[in-house]
């Protein structure tokens, strides 16, 4: 039984008992009720404004559609609500590629109908091929331009294509697939706009907390086993995380070129991301198994600081990327790392790494490696972090 059940079988029964205010208990549960739709309401605010942006445009483009005349204005509808996107700039670029995408289409189109005798089904199908195939072979080369094809279909087999003509569908379509990208657009700037850059932010937020719980999970690994899933779990999470950085950071840069946003270029970033993630999986693989000892009693120290410094920098710096702030000090971080590397070398220096297996020599230095690069990463995140600082953080 989950919580809210138990919770509102107990409210029931006190409920019952004599002499209890009922309806004090219907008012805590319908106050803890709301408190947790606005829970859920508070961390997909990004997704709910996009949901609102839609339900705009799709109501805008038919009012507009209509008041224009269009006999099928549903392409507009389609159109606006196929074009917008989480961001600015994903919008733009969705409606350009549907735009030109369906202006291929329609060009191809109109000439496989003018072209190829398609007034049986044999010929309609000969003309159906020479539009088609050509499309599909751009559209296997490009996939933002798959509208195409669907677009020379429209023209050569709809009832509208073939009763007005290749030549008048084409242009009806051309101009309501305008109309809906135009509206997508105007409702991407208008109704609370969502920008590349913010986009960017969260999602590298999102990776930052999460590498923090792997750099713990991870470094602890080193004086005992490790959690495998866990440590899948985190590493699915934060190549999502990324995967949606560098999408927003795209969209970020669809902006900056037609001046709609005055945000640094936000790729560097996405780019230090990753090779962080790099970083901690190599030192994840060089820790699958605790190491021997006497490896482990004199490095285990050094490993749960590593965990805890760089945990605690990783969440400042994802709450600074969030805020537009500079990072925070990186000095907890850099001592932890050089603690570490001072007692690798000194285990080395003493012979005392002489008697462990190869395989174990060749995962302590591999680790060692990957905690060097990690520092030099860390420290590119802060500059990286300093970039997209507002100037009144400076």
């Amino acid at each position: 039984m989950c919580g809210c059940d138990y919770e509102a079988g107990a409210a029931i029964r006190a409920a019952a008992a004599p002499g209890f205010d009922h309806e004090a208990v219907m008012a805590a549960l319908e106050a803890r009720r709301n408190g947790t739709i606005g829970a859920w309401a508070r961390t997909r605010r990004a997704q709910l404004r996009l949901a609102a942006r839609i339900i705009v445009a799709c109501l805008a483009s038919f009012l507009i559609a209509h008041l224009l005349g269009f006999q099928h204005g549903y392409w507009a509808v389609l159109t606006a609500v196929i074009v917008m996107q989480a961001s600015v700039g994903g919008a733009l670029k969705a409606a350009v590629d549907r735009f030109v995408g369906s202006l291929g289409g329609a060009v191809w189109g109109v000439a496989a109908g003018l072209l190829v005798p398609h007034a049986d089904e044999r010929g309609l199908a000969l003309a159906l091929v020479f539009a088609v195939a050509p499309l599909a072979l751009l559209t296997a080369l490009r996939p933002a331009y798959r509208v195409a094809p669907v677009t020379a279909i429209i023209i050569l087999l709809t009832p509208t294509g073939q009763a007005a003509g290749p030549l008048a569908a084409a242009i009806q379509r051309l101009m309501e697939v305008g109309l809906g990208s135009l509206v997508a657009i105007a409702v991407s700037l208008l109704v609370v706009p969502a920008r590349g850059h913010n986009l960017v932010a969260d999602a590298a937020g999102k990776a930052l907390e999460l590498m923090a719980d792997l750099t713990g999970v991870v470094m602890a690994g080193l004086a005992k086993p490790i959690d495998a899933d866990r440590v899948q779990m985190l590493h699915d999470g934060l190549r999502k995380a990324i995967a949606q950085a560098e999408a927003a950071a795209s969209e970020t840069t669809q902006e900056r070129s037609r001046w709609l946003t005055a945000a640094p270029d936000q790729e560097p970033l996405c780019r230090t991301l990753r090779r962080l993630r790099n970083d901690l999986a190599m030192a994840g693989r060089a820790l699958a198994r605790p190491l021997d000892e006497p490896a482990r009693t004199r490095l285990a120290g050094p490993a749960a600081e590593i965990g805890g410094e760089v945990a605690s920098f990783l969440r400042g710096a994802a709450t600074a990327i969030g805020r537009a702030a500079p990072a925070p000090a990186l000095a907890g971080s850099d001592r932890a790392l050089l603690d570490f590397a001072a007692a690798t070398a000194d285990l080395r220096e003493r012979g005392l790494a002489k008697d462990l297996p190869d395989e174990m020599v060749g995962r302590l230095f591999g680790l060692a490696f990957a905690l060097e690069q990690f520092g030099q990463n860390l420290a590119d995140l802060v500059d990286r972090t300093g970039e997209l600082a507002r100037p009144e953080h400076g």
